[in-house]
Formats: C-alpha cells, sequence, structure tokens
C-alpha cells in the first residue's frame, strides 16, 4: 500500500468506527427511549447485538471482518428505509434515515478502506497464476 493510500485508509477506518459506534448507539437509544415500539422499551434492542461482533475486529483493522460487516450492515440499511418510509411516528421516521445514513458511511468506509487490499490480492494472484503459466 502506497503512503498515500495509507493516509487516506486512516481517515477510512476512522469513518468506519464512527459510524459503527454511532449506530450501536442510535440502535439502543431508539428502541429504549427515544422511540421504543412499545412504552418502556422494547425487545427490539436485541437487533443491536449483530453489531456488538464485529466492533472488536473492525478497531483492530482486521479485514475479513470489514468485509463480512460490510455485508451484514445491509440489514441496517434495509430496516432503516422500512422504518424511515412505514412508521407513523415522526421521531422513528427521522431515527430510520438516521439509521439509512450511518449504513451508508459504514458501508462505504469499509468498502473504500477495503480497496487497497482487494487491488494487492488481485495482483498478488495474477502474478501466481503467472508463475504457474510459464
Amino acid at each position: 500500500m502506497s503512503s498515500s493510500q495509507a493516509h487516506y485508509a486512516r481517515y477510512f477506518h476512522a469513518g468506519a468506527i464512527v459510524s459503527l459506534i454511532s449506530l450501536i448507539l442510535l440502535c439502543v437509544a431508539w428502541e429504549l427511549v427515544l422511540a421504543p415500539l412499545r412504552p418502556g422499551g422494547s425487545w427490539m434492542v436485541l437487533k443491536v447485538i449483530p453489531l456488538l461482533l464485529p466492533l472488536r475486529g473492525v478497531l483492530k483493522r482486521d479485514v475479513y471482518t470489514m468485509q463480512w460487516s460490510s455485508m451484514l450492515i445491509l440489514a441496517y440499511l434495509a430496516e432503516g428505509l422500512v422504518r424511515a418510509t412505514s412508521d407513523a411516528s415522526h421521531t422513528s421516521v427521522l431515527l430510520g434515515w438516521a439509521e439509512v445514513a450511518l449504513s451508508c458511511v459504514y458501508f462505504l468506509c469499509a468498502l473504500l478502506y477495503l480497496h487497497p487490499f482487494k487491488k494487492a490480492a488481485r495482483e498478488i494472484a495474477r502474478q501466481a497464476i503467472q508463475k504457474a503459466s510459464q
């Protein structure tokens, strides 16, 4: 990875961390305090558990964790879209759009962080194929 790619990777990694932690906090606050499905909180707060699974790997810059968590986050994008367009409460609609925004930020940051790694892996594979064919 070149020095400019490493420089940008730092920002993309930071963006992924901030958006993931923000999404965790948003989901907890949404289902317990801000606009729970039932007064006093709801079991929907358990939706945050899958977001906790990749947190350690994302903090440690684990490429594999960043890859699979970028697919996991799409479920939260879908949930945010559904709740933003179907919930009756104005607060839930705003929180749904916030969930969509945070999910998109995480997804984009994860992909942009992973891009140099994927490019390097493709190059290594290309060289191995060339070497094997000689």
